[in-house]
């Protein structure tokens, strides 16, 4: 099959998203911030297009101007603002890059690589915002305009920075001797910081290995929604059974009966004594609807009511010492549960990671409903 980094990005995000989007094609309107992250992308690559002058600031924000998407935005006061910020950002730019300074070799260099054993190739597709020729390697920058830095131990461990690398490597394979002088590199132009790392064999194999998986849990269809931040982004929650009852207006097929007994189940369920009978009898019927319907919530005037699956993990004692103590991180774990080992894993390497992951083993699953109110 054929997959992107954006695609292996958003199945991890959301696994039903990434059905919705690349299986289904269902198309949603792009949003705002990825609007102004195009019109900054290709006002970069206005800069940095080889030429016998470098664009001067001025010429960058006309360029910037006349690309402008004032549509997307939801009011005058909003546009406003964006525009202001895509001005500061090239302000701030060009105050600590001269364009005229930098080699560039490529921009917006598309590539596709294949992966996976002779009998079963995948394909990775993407495009590399730049690479520069440094002064004994190369450098692959990645544009980023998202309002949060991460640290530089996940710069470090970037599975798109990776797979960029390996499409580099692909087009110029004798720079693999050369890995110790090839860096990676994250420009977050809203901060005008730019991140940068090297990368190993090691971890170049296991992003592919990660790939592999994923490709794996796609073919095996496996798409099950997941709740995050990033559904008040999403386009497709009109149809996502963990959201699309919030659109119950537009779709006219809840009853009276069943809106009244969402509302009462809420009460109850949060009351401090609860009439078990009723409550029982409330939850029968949500559930009966639920499961009718296809959806994972339901919402209420006063609250919103999820079908959960809670899974409950144990951990091999021995196999999570073997990993840990060579790490130093045995004895960061009080008792093996997973409280304890989250707040040691944001820290550990990719490899190690994938290790604790194993030594988890499912120990029991049970279905109920929770009350979020609002």
């Amino acid at each position: 099959m054929r997959i992107s980094y954006s695609a292996f990005d958003t199945y991890h995000n959301c696994p039903l998203k990434y059905k919705y989007q690349a299986i289904d094609k269902i198309k949603t309107p792009k949003s705002k911030e990825a609007v102004f992250g195009s019109v900054l992308h290709d006002t970069m690559k206005f800069i940095h297009t080889p030429g016998i002058l470098s664009p001067t600031l001025d010429q960058a924000m006309e360029h910037f101007s006349n690309i402008w998407n004032p549509v997307v935005f939801e009011s005058p006061d909003e546009e406003r603002a964006a525009f202001s910020q895509g001005v500061k950002i090239l302000q701030d730019y060009y105050q600590k890059n001269n364009p005229a300074d930098f080699n560039i070799v490529t921009l917006e260099s598309r590539f596709q690589i294949e992966i996976g054993p002779a009998d079963n190739r995948h394909i990775v597709s993407g495009i590399i915002d730049r690479i520069d020729r440094t002064a004994n390697g190369f450098e692959i920058i990645d544009y980023k305009t998202t309002k949060k830095m991460p640290t530089q131990e996940k710069v470090d461990h970037d599975i798109q920075l990776s797979v960029y690398l390996q499409a580099f490597l692909s087009l110029y394979p004798k720079e693999i001797a050369n890995l110790g002088n090839l860096k990676v590199s994250l420009y977050f132009l809203k901060h005008g910081v730019k991140l940068s790392a090297p990368r190993t064999e090691e971890q170049l194999k296991e992003t592919e290995k990660l790939f592999l998986e994923t490709i794996k849990l796609i073919e095996e269809q496996k798409f099950e929604p997941q709740i995050s931040p990033l559904c008040a982004w999403c386009g497709y929650q009109n149809i996502c059974p963990m959201w699309k009852h919030k659109f119950k207006e537009t779709r006219k097929i809840d009853t009276e009966e069943v809106n009244a007994a969402i509302d009462e189940f809420i009460e109850l369920k949060s009351a401090v004594t609860l009439t078990k009978e009723r409550l029982g009898k409330l939850q029968a019927t949500i559930a009966e609807y639920m499961a009718q319907e296809g959806v994972e919530r339901v919402f209420g005037e006063t609250g919103i009511i999820a079908a959960t699956l809670r899974k409950t993990y144990k951990y091999d004692e021995k196999k999570l010492k073997e990993i840990l103590e060579p790490l130093n991180h045995w004895e960061d774990v009080l008792k093996v549960d997973g409280i304890a080992l989250r707040n040691i894993l944001g820290v550990l390497p990719l490899p190690a990671r994938q290790e604790v992951e194993k030594a988890k083993v499912l120990d029991k699953e049970t279905k109920a409903l929770s009350v979020k109110k609002k």
